[in-house]
């Protein structure tokens, strides 16, 4: 590298830096309103579209170019949410979102840098877990982009009304009928020591074969829901109850015998994944109730998994 070049990319590496910072954190920013990576790409791809499709005299007038990109990213978003459901209705097997790694959605190709800003800092910490995606899932879309703006990322209800032009108080009521959902579900996480520790025992139990030690660790009427949106085997409907969980894991050795479990950071959470012949396979996340597995995500969709490759 010299003269601010990075070899072999063309472009200035402090512009690159910026453009492709800058990118990352407005597809971290969609992800966590509409749980798929692959949507929030398309959404911030739209946004700039529009972006450019101004004229520089135009562009040169918006003062707060960050702002108007996040006003307009998150109207594509709410675009996004309403048009959805037929594609949900029309999955092969249960649907679940897609999960993300702790590096995030996207890789960043340039590793000598790092954003120093604390609020880029802070919103790139911000990741919605799985679980909370799964009860994102039931609210309407203005609810979802209202609680997500203000419980996740700290928007106020005028700049939130501002975006999704509302008034601030039906904003707030939005976000109030969310967390209602919310205390509903009971979507309430356990910390991260005690879902680590769970976590380990179950990957134990599953490695050695051990079903005592695999319903040990589950609700006795836990369920779990496998995603493999008609490309690969999984269960179409949920599994219930902790030895039915239990029995279908350790089959999974029988149609995967070269299967490597490992534990990993899932949507900030601790979970498992499972790779093959090098490859990953699948994303484990689960929900904690009474000192115990509730819930079990596993996504299996190849399309779900791209981040993860």
């Amino acid at each position: 590298m010299s003269n601010g070049y990075q070899q072999g990319l063309g472009e200035p590496v402090d512009d690159l830096r910026l453009i492709f910072e800058e990118r990352r954190r407005l597809i971290h920013f969609a992800y966590n309103i509409l749980g798929s990576a692959t949507e929030a790409e398309d959404a911030v791809q739209e946004m700039y579209l529009r972006w450019y499709r101004l004229s520089a005299a135009d562009r040169a007038k918006i003062e707060a170019t960050v702002a108007w990109k996040r006003t307009v990213l998150t109207r594509v978003c709410l675009d996004k949410l309403k048009s959805v459901k037929r594609r949900r209705e029309e999955y092969v097997g249960e649907w679940l979102p897609e999960p993300i790694p702790s590096h995030g959605v996207l890789h960043d190709p340039i590793k000598t840098w790092q954003s120093t800003d604390p609020a880029d800092q802070f919103e790139l910490s911000q990741t919605v877990s799985m679980a909370l995606l799964i009860v994102l899932e039931k609210m309407t879309p203005a609810e979802r982009v209202s609680f997500v703006l203000h419980d996740v990322f700290q928007y106020s209800f005028s700049e939130i009304a501002e975006i999704i032009e509302r008034t601030p108080q039906a904003c707030r009521q939005l976000a109030s009928s969310a967390r209602k959902r919310l205390t509903k579900e009971e979507a309430l996480e356990a910390s991260d020591e005690e879902h680590a520790r769970l976590n380990s025992a179950f990957r134990q139990a599953w490695m050695l074969g051990d079903i005592r030690g695999l319903v040990s660790v589950l609700d006795k009427r836990a369920c779990a829901i496998t995603d493999g949106g008609g490309v690969v085997s999984a269960s179409i409907e949920p599994i219930i109850g902790a030895e039915a969980i239990a029995l279908f894991f350790l089959s999974t050795f029988e149609r995967q015998p070269d299967l490597v479990i490992e534990e990993a950071d899932v949507n900030g959470k601790p979970g498992l994944i499972g790779s093959a012949n090098g490859k990953i396979i699948a994303v484990i996340s689960s929900l904690i109730r009474n000192g115990v597995f509730s819930d079990i995500w596993v996504v299996r969709n190849p399309e779900k998994l791209r981040v993860w490759q």
